[in-house]
């Protein structure tokens, strides 16, 4: 089995997403315990090596999985990253009460479902990187997150990644990508 190579001649992080109940249990009953959120397991976190912020906001407390996913994801990268949850747009005076804490991000990772407008608020608000993960909670016409997807693709505020549907992986991806690129190159 991977994990099990991994963890014996390995030194780095081994992260496994999208498990089931039943999959964590035979992953941490034969390789031990892990940090665990929302199906994804990490052994080996990352030596945390960027000092700056990298923010994950979720719109609504639904959301809040994805952004475990992605946050445990940023970790195997070794970024500690910051989270603020339900200020979505239905209670856009709880955005505004965490303003400074958002403007002070270097990156920020927006979490929404529904329609999805929370991450065309912040890339308007913000210009820094904004990487958008649209989310299948909601309930009318959300479409299983297809509308929150829709949306954020076709945001007027310019420069907002978008990536698939409850993909906090591939936001903690995007996020490592960029912060990896804004460090200085060791000169040879």
């Amino acid at each position: 089995m991977i994990v099990a190579e991994l963890l014996a001649h390995g030194t780095g992080p081994i992260l496994v997403t999208r498990t089931n109940q039943d999959q964590c249990l035979a992953l941490t009953t034969a390789f031990g315990p892990a940090e665990m959120a929302n199906g994804s397991m990490l052994w080996r976190a990352a030596t945390p090596w960027y000092e700056g912020r990298a923010l994950v906001i979720s719109a609504g407390t639904a959301d809040v999985p994805v952004v475990d996913e992605c946050l445990l994801a940023l970790r195997a990268h070794g970024i500690i990253g910051a989270r603020i949850t339900d200020v979505g747009v239905a209670g856009l005076h709880r955005l505004l009460d965490r303003l400074d804490d958002i403007m002070a991000a270097d990156v920020i990772v927006v979490v929404a479902g529904m329609e999805g407008a929370l991450a065309s608020v912040i890339g308007g608000l913000s210009g820094k990187p904004v990487i958008a993960v649209p989310t299948n909670v909601g309930y009318g016409s959300g479409l299983e997150g297809v509308t929150a997807l829709l949306a954020m693709h076709a945001t007027c505020a310019n420069g907002v990644t978008v990536v698939g549907i409850d993909n906090g992986y591939g936001a903690a991806c995007a996020v490592s990508r960029i912060l990896r690129s804004l460090q200085p190159k060791e000169k040879s």
